[in-house]
């Protein structure tokens, strides 16, 4: 329960902050932080312009968990928390956001600079906008309502400001929560704002495992009017592409806690081979991505490709090598009935007016990592879902709904 009162105030505050969140975001977006895998620089440019504007807005207290990467001109990938005391200084309520992005893709296919966020329709539009800086924003300017309000929370708060979630975050929050002891309290509130839907109204509590993996294939290369003089790995790999489809079969467990409900597996990146239309290719490579229901084991999923992948061999004379590109066995969910479901489920209500209900999904966050070291997780956003589209956007009714969402957090005893 909270001070109604106390929560209107903060609710006008957050709603006069309205200018100065738009602002924010667009100076956001004019700092791209792509990390190495995708062609870019890290992020410690938009981290460094983010600290200085967090202490203009009053913020006091930071520490920095920065990783070392050699893959990147400043050899940092940084970190931040910024603190907010409470009156129970050894009990936090956590809002997680990441400071990387991805890459726009086809710029054609963007109405404007994917870098000069512009607002529109009641949208911002921009690379980034609404993952992850909706709800980086809106925790900002939900932490800065209760300190312009002069409000003093029971509990402390933690905003931490994560690099590398957009590949493997392994310079990001995994570093922080490996190289740091007892980063959370088992007793902690921890919300990783990373996901949702359009209402609002899904808590995610559980992640299915992901497995995506790369498949090499070499043949031999010869003249396409001979193609008896080579092996062309090119049919042999589309084979493989068919044969894989029957993992559905082996594994066709149900779960309704997550949508859709059965695991899924997707052949997707195809790269190109041959330059030539009369030359049969002797290497043909293409990745596929599959998301596992928790209660299976990625072993025993590999177990079965590789299975596959020997069948193929022998048939097609062909040899096929297997890259793992990700690897993340999912973790125990969170237990529905959890505090942190409760207190969001009980700020949802309030501010949406909806009744919010915990679900799975296929999609990895930070939270899996949280959940393997077994503290309580939650993961909510309300959100547009346009994230990695072009024209990403962000509507700015859902940042200032999210932001008294993290207050209502904030307020509660």
């Amino acid at each position: 329960m909270i001070d109604e009162d106390n929560f209107k105030r903060i609710t006008q505050r957050i709603d006069s902050y309205r200018e100065a969140m738009i602002e924010l975001q667009i100076a956001l977006s004019a700092h791209p932080a792509v990390g190495p895998e995708n062609g870019g620089d890290g992020e410690l440019l938009k981290a460094r312009f983010l600290k200085d504007r967090l202490v203009q807005l009053g913020f006091k207290n930071f520490r920095h968990f920065d990783a070392q990467d050699k893959r990147v001109s400043s050899g940092i990938r940084p970190n931040l928390v910024t603190t907010i005391e409470g009156q129970n200084k050894n009990r936090f309520i956590w809002i997680i956001t990441h400071l990387d992005i991805v890459p726009p893709g086809e710029r054609r296919l963007w109405s404007q600079d994917p870098y000069q966020a512009y607002v529109k329709d009641g949208h911002v539009f921009g690379r980034g906008v609404e993952d992850n800086q909706q709800d980086m924003v809106a925790s900002i300017f939900a932490a800065k309502a209760m300190m312009d309000e002069g409000f003093i929370p029971d509990h402390s708060i933690n905003l931490a400001f994560v690099a590398d979630e957009e590949t493997s975050s392994n310079m990001g929050l995994y570093y922080m929560i490996d190289s740091t002891d007892n980063l959370f309290n088992h007793d902690d509130l921890i919300i990783v704002p990373d996901s949702g839907n359009p209402q609002g109204s899904l808590i995610e509590v559980a992640e299915k495992s992901i497995l995506w993996l790369c498949f090499k294939t070499k043949g031999k290369q010869c003249h396409g009017s001979n193609p008896q003089l080579g092996k062309n790995a090119f049919v042999a790999a589309s084979h493989l592409v068919t044969k894989l489809v029957k993992l559905k079969k082996l594994f066709p467990k149900t779960d309704p806690l997550f949508d859709p409900p059965q695991s899924t597996f997707e052949p997707t990146k195809k790269e190109a081979n041959v330059g030539n239309i009369n030359t049969i290719p002797g290497e043909d490579i293409f990745c596929m991505d599959c998301r596992v229901l928790p209660n299976y084991d990625l072993r025993d999923v590999l177990a079965a490709i590789q299975k596959m992948v020997q069948d193929i061999e022998k048939k097609f004379k062909v040899q096929i090598e297997i890259s793992t590109a990700q690897y993340v066995q999912s973790a125990k969910p969170t237990h529905p009935d959890a505090p942190v479901v409760k207190a969001l489920t009980e700020a949802i209500q309030t501010v949406y007016h909806i009744k919010a209900f915990a679900g799975g999904v296929g999609a990895g966050t930070v939270a899996s990592y949280i959940r393997k070291k077994d503290y309580p997780v939650a993961v909510w956003s309300k959100t547009g879902q346009t994230a990695h589209q072009p024209d990403e956007n962000c509507p700015i009714d859902n940042m200032l709904g999210n932001a008294k969402v993290f207050a209502h957090l904030f307020l509660q005893k």
